[in-house]
Formats: C-alpha cells, structure tokens, sequence
C-alpha cells in the first residue's frame, strides 16, 4: 500500500505538472487561433457585406483575401486541438514504468468551431459575386463550389470527433444534439450553393441578363417587330414634362419571354411567336403609367426605370458594340439632351445617372441580379435567409441555456489517472480553459451573421432591381386586367407602393456624391501625424480628402455641356470660355490652354487656382446650386473641380488621356518642386491676403524648377491682374467655366477597364461623367477617330 501511495505520489506530483503545463500550453495556443479566427470572420463579413466597395481598393482586397484563405486551416488546426480526447505523460524511475493517462472531453468546444466555420462560409456564398455577361463583356463567375468543399471538410471534422465518441460509449442524447446542430449550418452551405448555381445557369442562358447586350445592340441597329406596335403607343404617351419629346422605346424588362432567332446582325424577335406584347415593357409604356399606378413617387419610380434601361445600352458600351450609330440611338439623344435642357433638371440626371452606375455594380460585382432570372427566385433566396436567421437565433438560445452549461463551462474536462504495474488509480478531475473565449466570439459571430442576413433579405426587398420588376409586372397586370378586378388591383397598388417607397441605407452601392480633392500647393504646416509623415517621406502618395459635390459644381457642369450645343457638339479644354470673353481677357489666357498635354495644363490651372484662392480666403465654401450663381459659388465650382482634377492627375491618372504613368510621374515631380519652394515661404499672419498672394507668385516664379510651377505662377499673376481689372467675380467666373469644361473634356474614355474598376470602389464623378456623355452622344473628344459626329447629331435634334 505504501509503495503504491509513493508511486501515486510520484505521478501526482512530477507528471501532473508536466501534463498541466502541456495543458496550458495547448490552451493557449488555442485561444490564440481561437482569436485570430474571430478576427478572420469579422473581416470577412465586415468588408465582405458591409464594406464591398472597399473590398475593391488594393490594400482591403488583399486583407479580405488573405482572411478567406487562412480562415479554412486556422479552424482545421483548431478542432483536433480541442477535440483531441486523450493525452498521456509518461515516466521512468527506478526501472519502474509508470504512465498517467488523462481522457480529456471538449464538451460542445469542437462543435461551437464547427458552428464558427459554417457560419462564416454561409457568409463567403453570400459575398461571393456571381456574374453571367456576355462574352465580349468578360468571363463569367461561377458559384463558388470550393465553399461547398469546405463546408464538406468542416462538417466531416466535427462530426468525425463526434462518432468517435460515440464509439467510445459517450451520450447519446449528446451525439444526436452535436450532430444535429453541425448538420443544419451544412445543409444551409448546400441549400445556398445550389440555389446560387440554379440562378447562375438561368441567367447565363437568359435574354434578358446573360445574353442582354447582343440583344440590345439588335434592338438598337433594327428595331425588331414588336416596335411596329409601339408606335401608336408612343404618340399616345403620357409626357409630363412641358415640350419634352416623347421618350424612345428603350426596353426595360420582358425580352427574355420572347422566341428569339438569330441572324446575321445577332438576335431578333421571331415574330410576335404568339406571344403577342405580353411582358415586354419598354420606356414609352413606363411614361403612360399615371393612368395604372398613381403613386406619390411616381417621376422617381419612371427615372429608376429609365436608368435600368440606359444601364443595358451602358452594358452595350462594356461589352464594346457600338451603339451610338444605331438607328434607335437618335430618339434616345433627342429624349436625353430634353433633360438636359430643362431648368432646374440637373439633379434629376445625376440621379438618373448614379442608379445606372448602381445597376452596373450589382451587375459586375454582386449575385443579387442573377437571382432574377425567375420571378420565383428572390423568394426562395429571402426564405433560406430565414431559415439561416431562426437557426443563429435557435443557437443564441441553446448556448445560453442550461441544457449544455454543464458542457460548455470549460474548454475541456480531464480525468487523470495513474498506471504502475498494470494498475490503474484514478487521481484527479480538472478544467482547462474559460468558457468566455468561445461563448463571446459566438455570439458575436452570430449576431454579425444575422445582421448580414437581414441585410441579404432586404436587398431583395428595397432594392430597385426589385422595384423596376415590380413595376413592369404591374404595368403587364394592368394591362390585361379587367374592371372586375379592380378592387384586388387597388389593394395590390397599395402594397406596392410601401414596397416602391421602401429605402434602406445599407444598400447604397452607388456613387455617395463625394470628391476625392488633392493641391500641390500647401501653405499651412500638418500638424497630423499623416502631415509629419508627408513631409518626411516625400515618395508617399499625397494626402487625399473627399468632400460632398456641391448642388452648384451640378449646375455649372451642366451648364458647360448645355454650351456645347452652340459649339457644335465639340467639348473643349476650356480654350472655349476664353473665346466667350470679349476684347484681349480671353486672347491673353490661350497660351494655358495649349498645351497637348491634358496633365499640364491641369496641373498649370489648379496652381493658378490655389494662389488666387490664397487672396480671397474670406469666400467660404457656401453657395446656392440655382442661377444666379453668387461670386462665392464660383469660387466654390472652381476650387473644387480644381483639386478634383489634381486627384485625379496623381490618383486615377489611368482615367485621363495621357499615359497614366507619365501623369503620375509629372503630378510627383511637380509637388516635390513646389514643396521644395514652399519649405522657404516665411509669409505670417499679419501680410494681407493680397501681399501673401504677391509674395507666393514672386517665390514660384523666381525659386520654381519645373516649367509647370513657372506657368501656373504666370497664370496665377495674370488672374490676379483681372481682378483689378474686372472684379472678383469675373476671375471666379472664369475658373469655374474653365474647370467645368475641363472636367467634360477628359471624362470620354475607351479605358472600359478602368472605369469598371472605378464603379467597384463605389464611383468617381468623371466616370458618372463619362457615362452621361455616353448617351449624350458624345463618346470621344475632338481630333479622335469616333469625333463628335454622334454629338452633333444629337444636338442638333434637340
């Protein structure tokens, strides 16, 4: 008996310190996996489904890459970790064998990782964008089955551990809980894949998705039978707007639900095929639907359907037909230079233009408009959203229960044992770990996952792929509706409109109406620690903010395009509103406008810009957005097109005409010349505006390098002397013309490619630009091969 106590004693002491150890050195390294895979999961469905525009920025594309492909190892390192059931320690002493064995139970550890794992894929399938384009647009983007791999992989590590268990002899009621709970997260994978891949098939066969530009760009070039019958429609249409042409019948929904054949110039209407004009909804038929749908939001409801219809002829442009030259295209031109025409109308075609580059966003990087291949679709999509949802609920109310808290008050539960001489004496019963490091990452995991699935719900609710389906099924129910069923239509008008009136602020995918604004001349010291490390580090990019678009920049751009007309249909370098001026106040600024290089002579006006800012610093940043514009809005117009304009030289360069490596190369070396003169300027508080303004033109002009900096001081002192001559508003008034035909005249572009990747990021305002140009006819800029001939045709109709 005492040998065996000394032998007892022995194991107790020298290897159930050892094994403690081993223990907590276990733990730890699985709390820190535990750790990192909850950072893991919360970048992926924080950039993933909050911040998708972000994800398309190269820094977070890396971050939300890096986190999917570690996040798959990181959870199958974890689970043998805390699902390893048995662990031994053995020692010698004395040519005595002695052995301690520990059978360590996880309890529910391995099954909340599964649940962890799961959760986290079903939010990958949601993020994932699933693409079907045409062939000339890109490739398309399959389902992603590889989460299905995985979700397979994960669903075999938990319930591997768990059958092993059972073998072992453990609870039965245990197995069947921890089977059943890891099987529903797996069922979920399945259920999303294969609905994704459904949809995916069906909107790459469809018409009215996959195969739409093809489609369109027939429509466009010979207009197929259904538009003989669109006719009397179209002089039977309601117009609204007073001496407004009536609006073109650019098709908006219902061409995948007719017999197509094609020929030799693509796909074409084979008849009516029986069909007659049932579901084919066009423009035209959306302009007459005061009489079936009296909404309060109407001429909002009719402009998210006009820009659905102008995302397809944008979809036309990515995927390279030329439009523009089509038979239907100068009804199209007419009907868009009518609101650009009217007064007051610039927003409304900002907005018009910003829901199109929405459409493009969902289209190119979402799955949200494959899922309307079949009517039927977004609600099977919204049903296992909710399904998804009861089951974090189910979860957050079984792991706070006491059904499983005397499993999940630890990380695992061991029972130590001895064995001398084949003979085994029991001797402890220990916990390791705290519940806490499992417990709070799942919950905030699950909460993370339910707001994603709301958010997966609502984009189908409030989103306006929804809001022009429902419209045009309407209009097609109205149509063929009879007066005996007017009583049910009423009520269906009722529920659409709440529908058609729903917003939800998650959802902007959209441009947010802000300016990215950069200056190569900066006259205050940075007291931030990025300014500290701007001027350290002269290599870094510069400093870049984004501010709101003024109602007043809006009006100005649209003043200037409104211009063109008078000049034929020709955009200008701003060399026109010197040609506007009478006497020798435009001759004598022709000079800065010469120049071939489009990034010169931004970079010339913006240092112009920014010293004539320096002397008059009391016109603040306030200005109304409606003729007249004040002297202060011009300023305003000018200064930020002016810096927008600098952004773009050494941000997005790729969108300008030069070459974008030159671009980027003269915007560096401008701002290392003007910060390597500026490092001299001693102007304090007490000069004057006008003396900081003198002094500034003096120092560029004389200590300057580069023969940028010496123009735009040039400019800059010439600026200062119309002025004197004319006013201060003339000066601002100037600029902001300039800068406003400046902007017009870079934004045609055939980099299909970089705009694209614009609109991922969320939008610039030269590529909302370049699209309004677009179906303004204008698609290059003088002296190119594709000219304005489209423009001014299309000017001169209107």
């Amino acid at each position: 008996m005492a040998g065996g106590n000394s032998t007892g004693d022995h194991c107790s002491y020298d290897a159930l310190s050892l094994f403690d150890k081993s223990m907590r050195l276990r733990l730890w390294l699985v709390n820190a996996l535990l750790l990192a895979g909850a950072i893991l999961g919360g970048v992926i469905v924080g950039i993933g489904v909050f911040g998708q525009r972000y994800r398309y920025h190269r820094l977070t594309r890396i971050i939300f890459l890096g986190a999917t492909a570690l996040f798959l190892p990181v959870m199958s390192t974890v689970v043998p970790l805390v699902a390893g059931s048995n662990d031994y320690v053995t020692v010698g002493q004395s040519g005595m064998r002695s052995q301690l064995a520990a059978k360590c139970d996880p309890g529910v550890q391995s099954t909340l990782v599964v649940i962890w794992a799961s959760l986290v894929q079903i939010i990958m399938i949601n993020t994932s964008a699933i693409v079907a384009v045409d062939d000339r647009e890109g490739r398309n983007i399959g389902p992603p089955f590889q989460l299905l791999v995985q979700g397979i992989w994960t669903f075999y590590l938990g319930t591997s551990y768990v059958i092993s268990d059972a073998i072992g002899g453990g609870d039965l009621k245990f197995v069947r809980f921890t089977t059943g709970i890891e099987g529903i997260p797996f069922a979920l994978t399945c259920a999303k894949i294969f609905f994704k891949y459904y949809a995916f098939e069906k909107a790459r066969r469809s018409f009215a998705l996959g195969n739409n530009p093809h489609l369109i760009f027939a429509y466009m070039q010979q207009p197929p039978p259904v538009q003989a019958g669109t006719s009397h429609r179209r002089e039977a249409a309601v117009v609204t707007d007073d001496d407004a042409p009536p609006p073109p019948p650019l098709l908006v929904m219902g061409e995948g639900k007719r017999h197509m054949e094609k020929q030799s110039h693509g796909y074409v209407w084979k008849g009516d095929s029986g069909h007659g004009k049932d579901g084919l909804v066009t423009i035209d038929s959306v302009w007459k639907m005061t009489a079936f749908l009296p909404f309060s939001t109407l001429q909002r409801i009719k402009d998210t359907c006009l820009s659905f219809a102008f995302f397809k002829l944008l979809r036309c442009r990515f995927a390279r037909y030329n439009i523009n030259t089509a038979n239907a295209s100068s009804d199209m031109f007419t009907f868009f230079w009518s609101l650009l025409l009217k007064d007051g109308g610039q927003n409304r075609v900002f907005q018009v233009i910003s829901d199109e580059i929405s459409f493009v966003h969902d289209y190119y990087y979402t799955s949200i408009p494959i899922s309307y291949s079949k009517c039927w679709l977004p609600i099977v999509g919204i049903f296992i959203s909710l399904l998804t949802v009861a089951y974090c609920i189910f979860v957050a109310v079984m792991f706070s229960s006491a059904l499983v808290e005397e499993y999940h008050a630890f990380q695992l539960l061991c029972d130590i044992s001895c064995t001398e001489n084949l003979l085994q004496t029991k001797l402890d019963r220990r916990s390791y770990g705290s519940r806490l490091f499992s417990r709070v990452p799942l919950y905030w995991l699950l909460v993370l996952v339910f707001v994603a699935e709301v958010k997966d719900m609502a984009s189908f609710i409030c989103s306006n792929w929804t809001k022009v389906a429902l419209v045009c099924h309407l209009l097609n129910r109205a149509s063929s509706s009879s007066s005996s069923s007017s009583k049910n239509s009423l009520c269906i008008q009722k529920c659409a409109g709440l529908l058609l009136r729903c917003r939800c602020k998650l959802l902007r995918t959209h441009w947010d109406e802000k300016i990215g604004q950069c200056s190569v001349l900066v006259l205050q010291p940075r007291a931030s620690l990025l300014g500290i490390l701007w001027h350290l580090f002269p290599l870094l990019p510069d400093k870049k903010r984004k501010v709101r678009v003024p109602a007043a920049v809006k009006l100005c751009i649209i003043q200037a395009l409104r211009r063109t007309r008078d000049d034929g249909g020709q955009l200008s370098n701003g060399a026109a509103c010197l040609r506007r001026r009478r006497g020798q106040v435009g001759e004598s600024f022709n000079w800065a406008c010469s120049n071939r290089s489009t990034s010169y002579t931004i970079l010339t006006w913006h240092i112009a810009t920014s010293i004539l800012e320096v002397r008059y610093p009391h016109l603040n940043d306030e200005g109304q957005g409606s003729p007249p514009l004040s002297n202060t809005a011009y300023k305003m117009v000018a200064t930020h097109l002016s810096r927008y304009c600098a952004y773009l030289v050494t941000w997005c360069p790729e969108l300008l005409p030069d070459d974008h490596e030159w671009s980027r190369s003269l915007y560096e070396n401008v701002k290392k010349d003007t910060r390597r003169v500026l490092a001299g300027c001693t102007a304090g508080d007490s000069l004057t505006s006008e003396a900081k303004c003198q002094q500034l033109v003096e120092l560029l002009s004389t200590e300057a390098k580069h023969e940028v900096v010496k123009d735009g001081a040039k400019l800059g002192e010439q600026l200062g002397e119309l002025v004197l001559e004319g006013g201060d508003d003339t000066a601002w008034k100037l600029l902001a013309e300039f800068w406003s035909e400046m902007i017009l005249y870079v934004a045609p572009s055939d980099n299909l490619k970089g705009h694209k990747e614009a609109i991922a990021r969320g939008g610039e305002l030269i590529t909302l630009l370049w699209v309004l140009l677009f179906h303004a006819g204008i698609v290059s800029r003088p002296g190119e091969d594709d000219g304005a001939a489209a423009a001014t045709s299309a000017a001169g109709v209107v």
